[in-house]
């Protein structure tokens, strides 16, 4: 899948994985998530990600800690799907994963670390 790739076409392929694993691995989908390729990083902003009960939750700290440690749980769970959908798109292996949520702007933060500089093939 990773031959012949532009660098948007990348960026969109990696897009529409997060938002299925999103979809069938969280419950819902984000209302917008951007992909961008800094080097050796894929970094991926996601947009109107918690449900409505979260967002209830959201109202006081306790709740929060709910919601991260939640989401911080699911991710781990589908941290080698996420892996494996990263390496077949790009033909790069992860070697981290890092993520993390505001509920106040209802957005989520994930990184990929990788083994080699993936933006050099753009240039």
């Amino acid at each position: 899948m990773k031959n012949g790739f532009t660098r948007s076409e990348m960026e969109t392929a990696l897009r529409n994985a997060i938002i299925k694993f999103e979809q069938e691995f969280m419950g819902r989908g984000p209302t917008e998530v951007r992909v961008f390729i800094l080097r050796d990083i894929i970094l991926i902003r996601l947009k109107g990600i918690l449900t409505p009960a979260e967002r209830h939750l959201a109202k006081n700290g306790e709740g929060i800690g709910m919601i991260k440690q939640m989401r911080q749980n699911l991710i781990s769970q589908g941290r080698e799907q996420l892996c494996r959908q990263i390496l077949e798109i790009t033909g790069v292996e992860t070697t981290g994963l890092f993520t993390d949520i505001d509920t106040h702007l209802e957005e989520r933060m994930i990184v990929f670390s990788l083994n080699q500089d993936l933006e050099a093939r753009f240039r």
